[in-house]
């Protein structure tokens, strides 16, 4: 009689948990060619063979004011989520980032006897540290990105495993510059700018305007520029309006996706903060962090910091390796002039460069077979 396949829920609450969720998948396939997959994700996921019971979109939130106005149907999604993975009993549950929604799920189904595992430790030490008791409730086991998080987490009594990052195996460590530019249709000597405002509506609808009117700025100082924008699944319709508004007569190429492609293939990235600013750091760009929220979800989040910095790269240094524009600060004018210092300095972009491969090589950890070793110890234990 032929063994039963493997079976997992998994949930990714937007696309930055849905990339990662990929290409956990993906990995975890190599172990177990059969995996049966379950639970809500994205395009990434669902390549991989995930059965999405609901859209990824249904989930993703930007900050206090779009999740309260959200919160009672992402408590019904939930609740049905957590009955029907109750009802089919998966081997184990692996909740990938998305804290505020996963916790709470995983709570329930680890008091239910599921094994439950948290892939991405909240960021407890850049802000709100209260969360580490919700994940101390919620998780059997944490697979940490970061070299520093599993001492932090132990010593609040929670197993986990540093497991690297997975894009930093994805991510070559010599990005693929001409290709990517042969792909893209953009000439080896043009000077290219990457604009990544976000992958969720109310990050289009905040921080696609500023990037934009930088563009436009730009280009009336250098008229060569050429601007590549990738616009996440379902938000190019969402893009354009602003763009006509921010930037006519701008030569900006807005692209179906590929941002690897628009990275590689770029001399600088104009991005919001958040995956895409270590994707950045991976594909050894240099970058300028924009941010802006909503006035109460910047209140709440600057009251609730532990540290100075909000892009990753800068976290991961320990220090502003590159610039960051959040809230106020966040205008076209401070973009497109920080803009200018990166593409007028090639010794400052070559030390930066430098740096990020040091970091790459730090986070290139074989994720995949690191966490497919933590996944099958929990699996076997249950």
């Amino acid at each position: 009689m032929a063994a039963t396949a493997l079976r997992l829920g998994l949930v990714a609450g937007e696309a930055s948990g849905d990339l990662l969720g990929g290409l956990l998948l993906q990995g975890l396939r190599q172990r177990w060619p059969d995996l049966q997959a379950c639970g809500i994700g994205g395009q990434g996921m669902q390549a991989q063979g995930l059965e999405s019971w609901w859209p990824l979109e249904r989930l993703s939130v930007f900050g206090y004011v779009d999740a309260l106005a959200r919160l009672p149907e992402l408590l019904r999604i939930r609740r049905r989520l957590g009955d029907r993975l109750l009802r089919e009993r998966p081997a184990a549950f692996v909740g990938i980032d998305a804290p505020d929604f996963n916790c709470g799920l995983e709570q329930r189904l680890r008091g239910a006897g599921l094994k439950t595992i948290h892939f991405v430790c909240p960021s407890i030490w850049a802000w709100r540290p209260e969360r580490v008791q919700m994940l101390r409730r919620a998780a059997d086991h944490v697979l940490c990105l970061f070299p520093f998080e599993p001492a932090l987490l132990h010593q609040h009594g929670l197993a986990a495993t540093y497991v690297g990052h997975p894009l930093a195996d994805a991510i070559p460590l010599e990005p693929p510059r001409a290709a990517s530019r042969a792909t893209l249709g953009l000439s080896d000597l043009a000077e290219v700018v990457a604009l990544l405002p976000g992958s969720r509506r109310s990050e289009i609808v905040h921080i696609a305007p500023r990037l934009l009117a930088a563009a436009a700025l730009l280009q009336r100082q250098r008229p060569g520029l050429r601007f590549v924008l990738p616009a996440a699944p379902g938000l190019r319709s969402l893009i354009e309006p602003i763009r006509a508004a921010q930037a006519p007569g701008v030569d900006i190429q807005v692209l179906d996706g590929q941002a690897h492609a628009a990275l590689a293939a770029c001399d600088l990235a104009l991005l919001a903060s958040g995956t895409a600013a270590l994707e950045a750091a991976l594909f050894k760009r240099p970058m300028v962090i924009v941010y802006h929220l909503a006035a109460l979800n910047w209140w709440r989040m600057r009251r609730m910091a532990l540290q100075p910095w909000f892009g990753l790269p800068n976290i991961l240094s320990g220090r502003f390796v590159v610039p960051e524009l959040i809230q106020d600060a966040a205008t076209p004018e401070a973009i497109a002039d920080q803009a200018l210092a990166w593409l007028d300095d090639a010794p400052r972009r070559a030390a930066v460069a430098a740096g990020f491969k040091a970091l790459h090589l730090q986070l290139r950890q074989n994720t995949a077979q690191k966490a497919s070793d933590a996944i099958a110890k929990i699996v076997a234990a249950a």
